[in-house]
């Protein structure tokens, strides 16, 4: 019998992953054998640890664990891909809150009905959401979706920069992200 590997991932860097990765240990994956990433689930651009987890991270005989699907793969044809890869490998996949294992014949067929509904859902949230900002542009109205508001105050980033104090100093004071300090001060061309 081969290895538990595990998978865990968090759409952005605010996300944390600490639920994911112990329901993965639970479940039998060494700390060893955990592959974790902070990167959206959209495409495969920029996700290392799954490219190596594809790539050299497994063997045959092997099962790949994740907590959802949603997880590994946001669209039905990418799920697919990476189903195909790890059967190429010999590699099995088992998903612990939704009853698919990849080395029974059910749990195939529930992985690629839950698949194609989770691709569905994903396609039918982004045509409403794309239906709502039409429908408000056509009444003249500026798009609903115009992001979170700012966190940082900018007067005050500002007046400590001017005071020669570092991005790092500036968001320790003002309780911020020093990302944010960072992004607001190359947007300012202050770095």
């Amino acid at each position: 019998m081969g290895e538990l590997i595990g998978y865990a991932r968090v759409s952005s860097r605010g996300q944390s992953l600490d639920v994911q990765e112990v329901a993965l240990r639970n479940a039998g994956v060494s700390p060893e054998h955990l592959y974790t990433e902070k990167v959206s689930g959209r495409s495969r651009d920029g996700r290392a640890a799954l490219a190596e987890l594809l790539g050299r991270g497994t063997r045959k005989g092997d099962t790949v664990v994740c907590t959802r699907l949603d997880r590994l793969a946001r669209s039905t044809r990418d799920l697919l891909e990476i189903a195909k890869t790890l059967e190429d490998k010999g590699v099995h996949l088992r998903v612990l809150e939704q009853p698919i294992d990849t080395s029974t014949a059910a749990g195939k067929l529930f992985f690629t009905i839950l698949g194609a509904f989770g691709e569905f859902e994903a396609t039918i949230r982004t045509e409403r959401q794309r239906e709502g900002i039409d429908a408000a542009l056509a009444k003249g109205e500026a798009s609903p979706f115009k992001g979170r508001p700012a966190t940082i105050d900018a007067g005050k980033v500002r007046a400590l920069r001017q005071q020669g104090k570092t991005p790092t100093y500036i968001a320790k004071s003002l309780g911020v992200a020093r990302s944010s300090v960072y992004r607001y001060l190359l947007e300012q061309g202050s770095i």
